[in-house]
C-alpha cells in the first residue's frame, strides 16, 4: 500500500474527486485489516460464538483484499467519503453491541458492502438501488437484501450519526496518517457531505423543471 500523506488526505477528502480513489478508503482498508489480522491470530487460539451475526459469514473466504474491494465499490457506486466513515461508526457499533463479534476474513466483505450501502442511504440523497450494490459486491439480490434487513435488527435501527460521533471517528482516521493531528478533517467532511447533497437537490430540481418544460 502507499504512503498516504496527510496533506493528501486532506485534499481527497475537501474535493471529493470523482476521478481517483479517495485516500479515506485506503486509511480504512488500513484499520480493518489490521483488526482482521488480530482476530485471525486470536482465533487460532479461541473459538468465538455469535449466532446472530452469523448472517454475515460466508463459506469460505473471498479471493480478493479489503483494499481492492473497497476500491470496486467506490469504483462503480462513487458514494462520497463521508459515506465511508458513517459505515465505519456503524461496524464499531455492531462490535460494541455485539462483543462476541469477530471481524475476520469469512465476514469482513458482506459487512462491508451492507454497512457502506446502508450509510450510502442514510447520507446521501440519491442511491443505487440492492440489486446493484448486490452486483458490486458479488452477491445475489436476495443475500444483499437479507444482509440489509438482518443489519437494521441488529442495529436495533438507531443509524443515526450525530457531529460529535462523526467528528470523534474523524478524528481517528486522521490520527492514521498524522501524529499529533493538526488537520481539521472532520470539517473537510462535513462540508464535503453537504456539497454533494446540495448539488444532488439543485440536479433534481432542473430534471423536474425539464419535464414541467417538456
Amino acid at each position: 500500500m502507499a504512503v498516504i500523506s496527510p496533506r493528501k488526505l486532506r485534499y481527497d477528502l475537501h474535493t471529493d474527486s470523482c476521478h481517483s480513489t479517495p485516500s479515506v478508503i485506503s486509511v480504512l482498508a488500513s484499520l480493518i485489516e489490521r483488526t482482521v489480522a488480530r482476530n485471525e491470530r486470536i482465533a487460532k487460539y479461541r473459538r468465538w460464538t455469535g449466532s446472530k451475526t452469523r448472517v454475515f459469514e460466508s463459506d469460505e473466504a473471498p479471493d480478493m483484499s479489503i483494499q481492492a474491494y473497497l476500491e470496486r465499490i467506490y469504483r462503480y457506486t462513487r458514494a462520497g467519503s463521508s459515506v465511508y466513515v458513517v459505515a465505519y461508526v456503524y461496524i464499531d457499533r455492531i462490535c460494541y453491541l455485539y462483543p462476541e463479534f469477530r471481524i475476520g476474513s469469512r465476514n469482513v466483505h458482506r459487512l462491508l458492502v451492507t454497512t457502506i450501502m446502508v450509510a450510502s442511504k442514510y447520507v446521501e440523497d440519491m442511491n443505487y438501488r440492492n440489486s446493484y450494490f448486490a452486483r458490486v459486491g458479488g452477491l445475489t439480490t436476495n443475500e444483499m437484501n437479507t444482509l440489509e434487513f438482518e443489519f437494521l435488527f441488529l442495529m436495533r435501527f438507531k443509524l443515526h450519526v450525530n457531529v460529535s460521533v462523526f467528528e470523534s471517528y474523524c478524528s481517528h482516521l486522521e490520527r492514521e496518517v498524522s501524529i499529533g493531528g493538526g488537520y481539521q478533517i472532520e470539517k473537510t467532511l462535513i462540508s464535503c457531505a453537504e456539497e454533494i447533497k446540495t448539488k444532488q437537490k439543485q440536479e433534481r430540481g432542473f430534471d423536474e423543471i425539464s419535464r414541467l418544460l417538456s
